[in-house]
């Protein structure tokens, strides 16, 4: 399978608490709920078609908590976020708990480097990652990423965890898409493409 991540950023690579006032406010966050003004139809369905190639999920602990208090209540069958999030294989890289409610679930607890690698070679479209910043960051880090779905919102929220951290592993990136939704939500699809290049600007 394919390793896709889809991530809701700000202009300022923000990528706490994006749905709500409530959904992370750790570390003292206090401005989630930032997406709500931009996320428009046109972002929705965006968002459905995305969720439609997946054929598994692997989220890291947090996310999938949150995941898992809110789409197991929506069974409107017409959801495609929420039918594919109920019914397909969830994998969750967790060293804090050994089995999940949200079935079916598998808990990753050991190597991860070598669970994903091995969840990427079974037969199936899309593995999908989905939130999850903790878990993105180390998946890059060890170059498990094949695409990257990153929606930019239009808006500079000046708090809180972004999605690389200010030293990492350097990665050069291929645009296969872009597009803008009528709220100014950029929709930007990368392919890793190893380490990046340097150079000078010339006069």
């Amino acid at each position: 399978m394919k390793l896709t991540v889809m991530m809701f950023l700000s202009a300022d690579g923000v990528v706490q608490g994006p749905g709500g006032p409530d959904e992370d406010r750790s570390g003292g966050f206090e401005r989630g709920g930032w997406v709500v003004p931009h996320f428009d139809e046109e972002t929705g369905q965006y968002v459905q078609a995305a969720f439609g190639q997946a054929d598994a999920f692997l989220l890291g602990r947090h996310t999938y908590e949150i995941f898992a208090g809110w789409w197991p209540q929506v069974t409107d069958p017409g959801d495609t976020v929420a039918a594919r999030l109920n019914a397909l294989p969830k994998y969750v890289a967790s060293r804090t708990i050994s089995e999940g409610s949200w079935i079916p679930t598998t808990v990753l607890g050991g190597d991860l480097v070598d669970e994903v690698g091995a969840l990427k070679n079974l037969p199936g479209r899309e593995l999908q990652v989905h939130g999850s910043g903790e878990l993105v960051r180390t998946l890059h880090e060890n170059d498990l990423v094949d695409e990257y779905r990153l929606l930019i919102f239009p808006v500079v929220v000046g708090q809180g965890r972004r999605l690389f951290p200010e030293r990492g592993v350097a990665t050069g990136l291929s645009l296969l898409e872009a597009r803008t939704t009528g709220s100014g939500v950029a929709v930007h699809t990368y392919r890793p493409t190893g380490r990046p290049e340097y150079g000078t600007v010339g006069a």
